[in-house]
């Protein structure tokens, strides 16, 4: 006879959804012995907390998360999506405006690709989005050097096998060749560690730029190179099937809506 579930969502849930941390990383922070819930140090992630709980990261209180948000961003080449960098490269999240809070990257976009990168300042967000179960396409403008094939595209849409790795069939339509270059319009459904980059190079095809223009129902659209702009909450609630009800949101000093990234 199976027991009731203990009430509540697990601590690494509850703090990805309040903005602290992926679970991933939550999970991390509970190893360290940074997480205390009721005053007292918790050293597995195997633990159920609820609203009434008091749950605390290195002594800060964590309180009651935002409501969901999400912001498109124009990610230039050259900076690499992770909060830290061990190499000391530019990275995303140091590009981002002062007044933005705590987000996280749904997915992320390689070194040298660059388009629409989503953010959003809710783990449980970001953990939907990224399943492939959501069926979204992600298109992609690709520059290729030299030009390719009708039979080599072919391969692509098929699918192909790369060094063990079975990338699904994509979407793939040539648009034009430009001088050295060709252009071409690539759409996935999954997600694949550099997919199109690593698939390309097996036809005999050499990148050369990529960026992303859409992630499902999300278009790059106008937005500059390195600008944010946050989606009405209305779009969030419908394209996520949210409660329409808001939840209470923590008052900002700086609650200013950003839309024009820059260095620190």
């Amino acid at each position: 006879m199976s027991s009731t579930p203990p009430p509540g969502d697990r601590i690494a849930k509850v703090l990805s959804r309040a903005g602290v941390a992926s679970r991933r990383e939550a999970e991390r922070l509970i190893e360290a012995s940074k997480v205390s819930v009721n005053g007292k140090v918790i050293a597995s992630p195997a633990l159920n907390v609820t609203e009434k709980d008091r749950i605390t990261v290195d002594g800060k209180p964590v309180k009651e998360p935002d409501a969901e948000r999400i912001w498109l961003y124009h990610k230039p080449a050259g900076l690499v999506t992770t909060e830290r960098d061990e190499k000391g490269r530019d990275t995303v999240f140091g590009a981002l405006p002062d007044n933005m809070p705590r987000v996280m990257s749904v997915g992320r976009l390689d070194l040298n690709s660059e388009g629409l990168l989503l953010l959003t300042n809710d783990g449980g967000v970001k953990r939907k989005l990224e399943l492939p179960s959501t069926g979204w396409l992600r298109r992609y403008r690709v520059r290729v050097k030299g030009s390719v094939t009708e039979p080599q595209l072919e391969q692509l849409r098929k699918g192909i096998t790369v060094e063990g790795v079975r990338y699904q069939p994509m979407d793939v339509t040539f648009d034009r060749q430009q001088g050295a270059n060709a252009w071409l319009t690539i759409a996935l459904r999954e997600g694949k560690n550099r997919e199109i980059r690593r698939a390309m190079e097996a036809i005999g095809a050499v990148v050369n730029r990529l960026i992303r223009v859409s992630y499902g129902p999300f278009q790059l659209g106008n937005l500059k190179s390195g600008e944010v702009e946050e989606v009405k909450r209305r779009v969030v609630r419908d394209q996520l099937g949210l409660d329409p009800k808001p939840k209470p949101q923590r008052t900002r000093n700086k609650g200013a809506k950003p839309t024009m990234g820059k260095k620190r």
